[in-house]
């Protein structure tokens, strides 16, 4: 029995996270990051979509999603390096510092294309969930097209002009502000809900959260962390507790205000349990 009667797909981006300083290497990446705390939650289908290099990373990712029981249906692996970021931790607060990568590896170079049969499985999921880093852009008017609704994660170095281009084409829009005001946090929310999303959320680091529907702005703080390891996904961990408990309070016939500042702080809540673990959701494996 699942907790939440929700499908949901993460399509794009698979990563192995290496923390140079210790030599380890964990799963993540936006995508399949959402596909498994959807799984953890207790969803009713959990489900990645994406393309798999043919290195060492890529099989650990796999055995990892297959551990955590995410679908991996219709998922590619091609011969090549699998995408891949080099990682440090503050030692101060457990921040993590992003070095460098491989710009996805061999997935940046092929891009997953959506042909009828895909978006055929597509239209079994609720959500449908990707980001800037995920190289689906062209992919997107296809499931626009299909009526799956798509939430979408933007990042700190989207442009305006990349705003502008993807934000028509989705109906939740993730953000981040950290590095602005309050005042510009609440201008950039309503700039980009004019372009089309329902919903749109900006993450303010330490300081929560805000988001904006049709009706209104939320606050959301953080939630106190009991045993901070790290903070890799935690941005992640919000967006999908998020959508996991919307979608299903609209599939129960609960809308307004109140359900959404509710499904804000359950998601803020689950996020600071995301920093007591490892990497983005454990699974770590020395590497040479």
């Amino acid at each position: 029995m699942s907790n939440y009667p929700v499908r949901v797909l993460g399509f794009g981006d698979n990563v192995v996270d290496k923390y140079e300083h210790m030599r380890i290497m964990y799963p993540g990446g936006n995508a399949v990051n959402f596909a498994v705390f959807a799984k953890k939650l207790g969803v009713e289908r959990s489900a990645y979509m994406g393309i798999f290099g043919s290195d060492e990373a890529a099989e650990h990712v796999i055995t990892s999603l297959q551990q955590e029981g995410v679908e991996l249906a219709r998922c590619r692996q091609v011969v090549g390096e699998n995408g891949a970021a080099r990682v440090t931790v503050n030692p101060d607060n457990g921040d993590r510092i992003f070095l460098g990568s491989n710009a996805g590896g061999i997935r940046g170079d092929m891009r997953y294309v959506l042909d009828r049969f895909a978006l055929e499985y597509v239209k079994g999921f609720d959500l449908i969930h990707s980001g800037n880093y995920c190289f689906t852009e062209r992919e997107l008017p296809k499931t626009r097209a299909s009526s799956v609704p798509i939430s979408f994660d933007f990042s700190d170095d989207s442009t305006d002009e990349y705003f502008e281009e993807i934000a028509p084409l989705v109906d939740y829009a993730f953000m981040s502000c950290g590095d602005i005001t309050l005042q510009e946090t609440y201008k950039k929310l309503e700039k980009v809900k004019a372009l089309g999303p329902k919903f749109v959320c900006a993450s303010r680091g330490d300081e929560g959260c805000v988001a904006l529907d049709d009706n209104q702005f939320y606050t959301q703080g953080i939630k106190p962390v009991t045993h901070l390891v790290d903070t890799m996904a935690a941005g992640d961990s919000l967006i999908t507790a998020f959508l996991v408990t919307y979608l299903a309070n609209q599939k129960a016939g609960r809308f307004g205000p109140e359900v959404i500042q509710d499904c804000l702080s359950f998601a803020a809540g689950f996020a600071s349990e995301t920093c007591g673990l490892a990497g983005s959701w454990g699974h770590g494996k020395t590497y040479d």
